[in-house]
């Protein structure tokens, strides 16, 4: 099925748009529609143009996604450099838009002296994919924090819902109804006069050390089961280095794989695969991948 487009919004489309561009693992097939709105009115109008049987998938910087070789069908919509307002409500609260880049609300938070917010700069996303997932680094998770949320649905309808409305686990958040997206969120946080950029920027040297940043990942490729750490089964099996093609799992982080320049989706999902099946086999854990893999095959 192809997709038909109003001529109204051809402006913000790009058809068959390379999602390697828009994934920090640098690999992907083509969108079919990709779509860039103005603003939250040109999104809403959008989405009620589409029909009701238009898959939607939708991409912030792309830090926790696998698109697999043969691309996605139907629409992706991006809210990178759109949605990403940041606001102080008041003395203990912050609005923040799906766009905004959670490494900003960082700092941000820390410049109006609220806390504890630095774990934020740890997630290389946006707040949109922080609260689709309940994002977490450095002890703190995204939904500690989270007065209320606005909405959309595909009918283009605008919804605000309190944290209570939604059920909320470990990198996993259940939402009360189908189809409907993060557009913003109201969070809580303490009042923190002596909070200072400085602790982002150890934090951030304390990933440095253990991470392989600067190189091709979507972070973290599992969950951390109970009471253990997916980065140790994964090295207690000696898979650090392990290899597929271009892909190969990090020597410096186990629960990292790294694309090396060459790699492709197959070889990222194929090494994931073999990754999970030999924890399994040795400890008889199985490790839950914390990146969404979408599209399909080649």
């Amino acid at each position: 099925m192809t997709v038909s487009v109003a001529e109204r919004f051809l402006a913000r489309i790009r058809r068959d748009e390379p999602m390697s561009r828009h994934t920090s693992w640098h690999v992907g097939g083509p969108a079919e529609i990709y779509f860039t709105p103005a603003d939250r009115a040109e999104l809403a109008a959008f989405l009620r143009s589409l029909s009701p049987q238009t898959p939607v998938c939708w991409v912030g910087l792309g830090s926790n996604l696998l698109v697999r070789d043969g691309g996605i069908r139907g629409v992706v919509i991006s809210t990178h450099g759109v949605l990403d307002r940041i606001d102080r409500v008041n003395e203990s609260t912050v609005y923040g838009e799906a766009g905004a880049a959670c490494a900003r609300l960082a700092r941000q938070c820390i410049r109006w002296g609220l806390g504890p917010a630095e774990f934020f700069a740890g997630i290389p996303g946006t707040l949109g994919g922080a609260l689709a997932m309940n994002a977490g680094a450095f002890g703190g998770e995204t939904w500690r924090h989270v007065v209320e949320v606005e909405t959309i649905d595909r009918h283009g309808r605008e919804h605000r819902r309190n944290a209570d409305e939604y059920r909320v686990g470990y990198r996993r958040v259940e939402p009360p109804q189908p189809e409907e997206w993060f557009l913003a969120a109201t969070l809580r946080f303490e009042k923190r006069p002596t909070a200072h950029e400085r602790e982002v920027r150890a934090l951030l040297e304390r990933r440095r050390a253990t991470q392989p940043i600067g190189e091709w990942s979507c972070g973290s490729v599992f969950t951390n089961p109970p009471g253990d750490h997916a980065a140790r089964l994964i090295e207690a099996v000696g898979l650090k280095g392990h290899a597929v093609g271009g892909a190969s799992v990090s020597t410096k982080h186990a629960n990292f794989i790294i694309n090396h320049g060459s790699a492709t989706s197959a070889d990222i999902e194929t090494l994931i695969q073999q990754v999970r099946a030999a924890v399994e086999r040795a400890h008889g854990v199985c490790l839950h991948p914390e990146v969404r893999i979408v599209g399909e095959a080649a």
